[in-house]
């Protein structure tokens, strides 16, 4: 049986040129077979940007400074369990536009390939992703909330999406 994750703070990294965005499919964990961008959990110690930064090293085999990454979302994900049992993960999302290094696959994230901003593969993508993604990637600063069911597989309601003009 597929081990259910649980992840308390988390980052989200999308490499952006031009019109284009950098997804890749992830192999693992939260989000398993879906189009992605890149991240992982925060060491306890680290900042977002620092956890952001380290996880597109480990994921893209990229490197990007810290203070290059915009924040542009924060989103608190709820996933309940097939337990019952719910946890909640806060994640902080950044648009990466200035990096060095070419994206190349890991053992998380597989097939890096660009999309246009306006074509994203939207069906096999995470139910909320595909609601609040096309919103950032279109200039927007966001807080939102989603709740998911076991394995991230439905959503339990609408994402409530809230337009902010900062995330300090």
């Amino acid at each position: 049986m597929e081990k259910e994750k649980t992840l308390l703070n988390a980052t989200l990294c999308y490499l952006v040129k031009g019109n284009e965005v950098l997804l890749s499919l992830k192999t693992k964990n939260i989000g398993k077979d879906c189009w992605n961008g890149y991240g992982g959990g925060i060491e306890p110690g680290e900042t977002p940007e620092r956890a952001a930064a380290r996880e597109l090293e480990e994921e893209a085999k990229v490197v990007a400074s810290p203070d290059c990454l915009e924040k542009v979302a924060i989103i608190d994900f709820h996933n309940t369990k097939s337990d019952g049992s719910v946890f909640s993960c806060k994640v902080h999302v950044y648009l990466v536009s200035q990096w060095t290094g070419d994206p190349k696959e890991s053992d998380e994230m597989i097939n890096p390939t660009w999309f246009s901003k306006d074509h994203l593969p939207l069906d096999k993508m995470l139910l909320a992703d595909r609601e609040w993604l096309p919103l950032v990637l279109d200039g927007k600063k966001i807080k939102a909330v989603a709740r998911y069911g076991p394995f991230q597989k439905t959503l339990l309601g609408e994402v409530a999406i809230q337009q902010v003009d900062s995330l300090i």
